[in-house]
């Protein structure tokens, strides 16, 4: 009798599991078996995000970690890919700028909201004269990008940051917009990004070769703030959402997704709802405003060869009609 009961209990914690998978659509492997002690910040929910179906990874951690660098770079394949997809020729790099970094944790140990809605606030002219500051500022994470100010622009953007995506040549160098609550993540675009995050936290001489514009010289972040984006991150939106080629035409320039985009996705990959706000751009009038700040023109958006402007309008334009996410700034 005894073993029949225990054979009816094995049978549903079974049944269980195989359903569990089944709605969740899970890969069963998605992080390693090690990292489950120690990233526990994202909590699962009991339903679908919008989203699920983009998303290979249900749950990942988007921060590297010095501890664990290695295994992680292998286990989801950036070993085999180069900058800005992966650590194949710049682990090194990676690696002395992981080890003067205080942290890799996603949220503060005291922060026990599950399922959390986020918005991610883009950079665009959209958001001029739409007051929506204090509608962004009730978001449980808030992701900007970039040298996008809120100070002066607090009714049109909000006050407050949680996440803040950045590279060298668009950092902020201005102490006036330091903000101790905002977790800087640092998106790898090239070794010379990783060079000089570790220049400027060890006190060295910072070499500006071989940026396209020159860099912050200053950090107005302390090291308990910073993490670097997991390259994955940004392979998923290249190939997966924006269906980049792997290889381009010699006849083309590499195109590499913006930072929004990259925002987006690692918004997809630690929040259950998401919703958007300044990524809508007027091509049909150049003289418009770029950007919610500042007297910069769309005319320097058509100018741009690095990025697939198009190819991404139209990734923003099919998840807002499938209601993957909700655009604050449709008209």
């Amino acid at each position: 009798m005894r073993g029949y009961l225990v054979a009816i209990f094995l049978s549903a914690v079974f049944l269980y599991y195989v359903l569990h998978c089944i709605l969740w659509g899970a890969n069963v492997y998605w992080v390693p078996p090690v990292e489950m002690k120690r990233r526990n910040k994202i909590q699962t929910c009991l339903s679908k995000p919008a989203f699920a179906s983009l998303l290979r990874f249900q749950q990942f951690h988007p921060f590297l970690c010095a501890a664990d660098f290695k295994k992680v770079a292998s286990f989801y394949d950036n070993d085999k890919f180069d900058l800005p997809y992966g650590t194949r020729t710049s682990a090194e790099y990676f690696r002395l700028a992981l080890s003067k970094l205080q942290s890799c944790d996603l949220f503060d140990e005291f922060d026990n909201v599950p399922c959390k809605k986020c918005v991610v606030v883009g950079n665009g002219g959209v958001l001029k004269n739409k007051t929506l500051g204090e509608t962004i500022d009730s978001y449980d994470v808030i992701i900007r990008m970039n040298n996008g100010p809120v100070l002066g622009h607090e009714e049109e953007v909000g006050r407050r940051t949680t996440f803040r995506l950045f590279y060298p040549e668009s950092v902020f160098s201005d102490p006036k917009h330091s903000d101790p609550n905002t977790t800087a993540i640092l998106t790898a675009f090239k070794p010379h990004d990783l060079k000089w995050l570790w220049e400027l936290l060890t006190g060295g001489k910072i070499n500006t070769n071989g940026f396209w514009k020159k860099p912050g010289l200053n950090l107005i972040y302390k090291p308990y703030q910073i993490r670097i984006l997991d390259p994955y991150i940004i392979r998923m939106a290249a190939y997966e959402l924006l269906n980049f080629p792997k290889v381009f035409p010699k006849s083309q320039k590499p195109k590499h997704p913006t930072t929004g985009i990259i925002a987006i996705t690692l918004a997809f990959h630690i929040c259950h709802e998401v919703h958007l706000a300044g990524f809508k751009y007027n091509f049909s009038d150049l003289k418009s405003p770029l950007h919610y700040y500042g007297n910069a023109t769309m005319s320097l958006m058509s100018q741009n060869a690095y990025h697939n402007v198009t190819a991404e309008q139209l990734f923003l334009k099919d998840i807002i009609e499938k209601n993957f996410v909700i655009n604050l700034t449709q008209d």
